[in-house]
């Protein structure tokens, strides 16, 4: 770290212990890059990638959903029984950046209703 630059702040959430909330957002926008990240990791073309992993909604290109018994639809990439990305590696850049803040309101909220719940594994907000 340079002179000039300032420590990162320290996370206050724990993606382990959510049920996947921001991949259940209907647009995970995909950019140029990430196409070609996609396409590399699975070893096609970029309009292979393209077609098989995203859509467009209103003017953007988004990665595709699959059911999800939690909220309804989530990002096809996640493995629904563990709750985690199965190309982690390979993710779009704003799946990377997210949140791009020390901490994530869904988490606090889920935090704080596990609690109040008593209950580790609660899930408060299912959506179908």
């Amino acid at each position: 770290m340079s002179v000039t630059e300032k420590p990162r702040p320290k996370l206050q959430y724990d993606c382990l212990k959510c049920p996947a909330y921001c991949c259940s957002y209907d647009s995970i926008v995909v950019e140029k890059r990430d196409l070609k990240r996609l396409a590399k990791h699975f070893g096609i073309d970029e309009e292979t990638a393209t077609r098989r992993f995203t859509k467009e909604i209103e003017g953007e290109r988004v990665l595709r959903h699959q059911k999800d018994k939690i909220f309804g639809s989530i990002c096809m990439f996640i493995d629904t029984k563990s709750r985690r990305c199965t190309i982690y590696d390979a993710r779009p850049g704003v799946c990377h950046e997210y949140p791009d803040q020390p901490r994530c309101g869904y988490y606090d909220f889920l935090k704080w209703e596990r609690s109040h719940q008593e209950d580790p594994e609660f899930i408060p907000m299912k959506r179908y």
